[in-house]
């Protein structure tokens, strides 16, 4: 089969042929029909710091059709549509009884959605049903980081909301933060390039960076923000979100920024504010989300701006690293 393959140390990925996967007998093989391009694959993909390693496969939203189903598994037919929880759990460590396995160390990966099949452990295969598409299977891992911090921060009916950033993450979060009862809703980008999306996915307004924002943003909200949800990534947001946040409000990282990103700790205190760094799902979240992704208030699809084929990959990683106007690049594989 031919699989997307990520050399180490920054160089560029290629497409190679490996061996099909066989299944074991707790296992499903897939077909994959959709991948959709993350910038954690872009960043991770650099040869710095935090680094997919030599010889790695990636991908790690993507869903396909059952093909073939190991001799101890129940519950699933052949033909079946399935997104994967791509992190694995090994169901005995404190990250898995927390129900996060993006934290467990010892439960392995899945991450191999760049490639025509990939096998996986049965329990990491989320139904979908049939009102959905593969593209919509796609979307369910990204749609499950967000979900998990909103709902991580605490979220209470009416609450004042601010979102930093115009990309998945940022959708996403405005989308869920809609769906569990947020009261009103700024998104904030440095470009109006993400607006209407953003208010698309529940954004009562948009407003971009500049001297005035602190203003238009609790003029929007009749008050300052009780939750920020930093979700750039890049140095400097923690400090803005510090200076947005209320007073015994709470910031949520979902950025991941692996850089460092000074913050003044007595600007927070001043305000007794609590910041939360989070990064994961839970299965849950990927349950639900199968359950009820075409019952929202937009369409989460609405975020695909583009398509390409897996022998394209090499050249939109590319793309995707100089200036582009995607938001969401999913790859046809089926």
């Amino acid at each position: 089969m031919k699989a997307a393959i990520y050399p180490g140390h920054g160089k560029p990925i290629f497409i190679a042929d490996v061996p099909d996967p066989e299944p074991g007998p707790d296992n499903v093989v897939i077909k994959v029909a959709r991948c959709g391009v993350c910038g954690t694959d872009l960043s991770m993909t650099k040869g710095e710091m935090w680094d997919y390693g030599a010889g790695s496969q990636l991908g790690h939203e993507y869903a396909g059709e059952i093909i073939a189903i190991g001799k101890g598994v129940s519950g699933f037919k052949i033909g079946e549509k399935v997104a994967a929880v791509p992190s694995l759990s090994c169901g005995k460590c404190e990250a898995c009884a927390h129900g996060n396995p993006v934290m467990c160390r010892n439960g392995g990966s899945a991450m191999a959605g760049f490639a025509e099949f990939v096998r996986l452990p049965a329990d990491a295969a989320i139904k979908l049903p049939g009102t959905l598409s593969f593209a919509d299977g796609a979307l369910v891992e990204p749609l499950a980081v967000s979900l998990y911090g909103v709902r991580q921060s605490g979220i209470q009916p009416g609450d004042r909301v601010l979102v930093l950033g115009g990309g998945t993450v940022a959708l996403y979060a405005i989308y869920w933060a809609r769906r569990l009862g947020a009261g009103r809703i700024v998104a904030m980008s440095r470009s109006d390039r993400r607006r209407d999306l953003s208010l698309q996915m529940g954004a009562n307004s948009f407003i971009t960076y500049g001297d005035n924002e602190i203003d238009e943003v609790q003029e929007v909200l009749g008050g300052t923000p009780q939750i920020v949800f930093e979700c750039v990534g890049s140095e400097g947001m923690l400090g803005k979100a510090v200076m947005h946040v209320g007073l015994y409000g709470k910031i949520v990282s979902l950025g991941f920024c692996t850089h460092a990103d000074p913050v003044m700790p007595a600007m927070a205190a001043y305000k007794c504010a609590s910041v939360q760094f989070l990064v994961g799902y839970t299965k849950r979240d990927f349950l639900y989300i199968a359950d009820q992704m075409d019952k929202g208030h937009a369409d989460p699809k609405t975020i695909i701006t583009s398509e390409a084929a897996l022998a394209e990959l090499p050249e939109v990683f590319e793309k995707l690293r100089r200036p582009n106007n995607e938001t969401k690049m999913h790859i046809r594989l089926g």
